[in-house]
């Protein structure tokens, strides 16, 4: 059955299956943005090991989803893969570091014999949080404004930056799509915390939690600004009927705007991110990383939706526009990704793990990090 779809149906479906994984890591991203936070937040010894192990609970989730996220591309989109990692190489040797660091952290953290100390680890899980995240962000920003790669008639790629990626983190709009994952990161942590930690022996830790939540909003709410703003006004790659990259005029104002369900979605995953922080920040409820992961997740399928559908190019070329990727031209063959979407099939799979694990760690409490089991 699967084998009887056209080749631009499975691409397509491929691109949606990026998608939903791509958001799904943004809403765990909830991590990080808790690893960034603890010095704000946690005033004592108790509070840091309440904090980090209820992180610690979920670290894996989010490096699972990190990895189907990698394996995914590479098995679809292999041209996109052997492109932007063996061009823009060092970006993701940065990023594969940052969390390299923060599994190391969660295992020798309180380890005794520590020749580091505990705030060595700490300072690693802040670097993951923030320079980890700033990155994927610059990185997920050129999928819009492009990257410095050629390739030639054997799809041998030539990147003319020397800063091999890392070049995307100096430019306004990626920089703003960074600094925007972080703050979000970080509004997203600070609710996950309120809902995971019993804070009835540590009312002090859940009050500044939520001070926090709201303070991380509104910083993120100038680079949301920048971000909708380049949406609506600036030219964006589009892919013409024969299949030649040009620059078209708001772009991606246009997609939204003949695509309203898309619109529709993009304001909803807003509005449930706003009501998210509401819940959090001026009531007391512990819902508010369900509204707000919820919102993340539509907001994600947004922009990957914008990057990779509606004839545009989801992996621009700024050094030679005919060099640009689409869903099209960066797949793999029809068989490949008929074998791969039976493979794919163990997606819900996995998802199915992830929600087992959550459903099974309950709330933490301060009695659950005094043992020498805790991180």
């Amino acid at each position: 059955m699967i084998g009887n779809l056209d080749t631009a149906i499975l691409q397509q479906l491929w691109w949606l299956l990026v998608s939903v994984v791509g958001s799904l890591f943004l809403f765990m991203t909830f991590v990080q943005g808790g690893q960034t936070l603890l010095w704000q937040v946690a005033k004592s010894d108790i509070e840091k090991n309440l904090v980090i192990n209820s992180l610690g609970r979920k670290w894996e989730l989010t490096f699972t989803t990190l990895v189907l996220l990698g394996g995914a591309l590479f098995a679809a989109f292999p041209k996109f893969y052997a492109t932007s990692f063996g061009g823009a190489y060092w970006v993701w040797i940065l990023i594969l570091f940052t969390f390299v660091v923060q599994a190391v952290s969660y295992e020798f953290r309180r380890k005794p014999g520590n020749l580091f100390g505990a705030a060595t680890y700490e300072v690693f899980l802040f670097i993951n949080g923030a320079i980890g995240i700033l990155l994927i962000g610059a990185a997920v920003g050129t999928f819009f404004t492009g990257s410095n790669f050629t390739l030639d008639t054997f799809n041998r790629v030539t990147w003319t930056n020397p800063l091999r990626g890392l070049e995307a983190a100096f430019n306004l709009f990626n920089l703003a799509m960074g600094l925007f994952l972080v703050f979000n990161a970080r509004t997203l942590g600070a609710m996950f915390l309120v809902n995971n930690i019993d804070c009835t022996d540590v009312p002090e830790l859940e009050r500044r939690l939520r001070k926090s939540c709201l303070l991380s909003f509104l910083c993120a709410l100038p680079f949301l600004v920048i971000i909708l703003a380049y949406f609506m006004f600036w030219d964006g790659f589009g892919v013409d009927k024969d299949g030649v990259v040009v620059m078209v005029h708001q772009k991606y104002f246009i997609s939204l705007m003949e695509n309203l369900w898309l619109a529709g979605m993009l304001l909803l995953g807003l509005v449930l991110v706003i009501l998210g922080v509401f819940l959090t920040s001026c009531k007391t409820s512990k819902a508010g990383i369900w509204f707000g992961g919820l919102g993340t997740v539509f907001v994600g399928l947004v922009v990957f939706f914008l990057a990779g559908y509606f004839d545009t190019s989801f992996y621009p070329s700024k050094a030679d526009p005919q060099s640009s990727l689409t869903i099209f031209n960066a797949s793999s063959s029809h068989f490949t990704l008929t074998a791969m979407t039976y493979v794919a099939m163990v997606i819900p799979l996995v998802l199915a793990y992830i929600a087992h694990v959550w459903y099974h760690m309950g709330k933490l409490s301060v009695a659950d990090v005094q043992d020498e089991e805790s991180y």
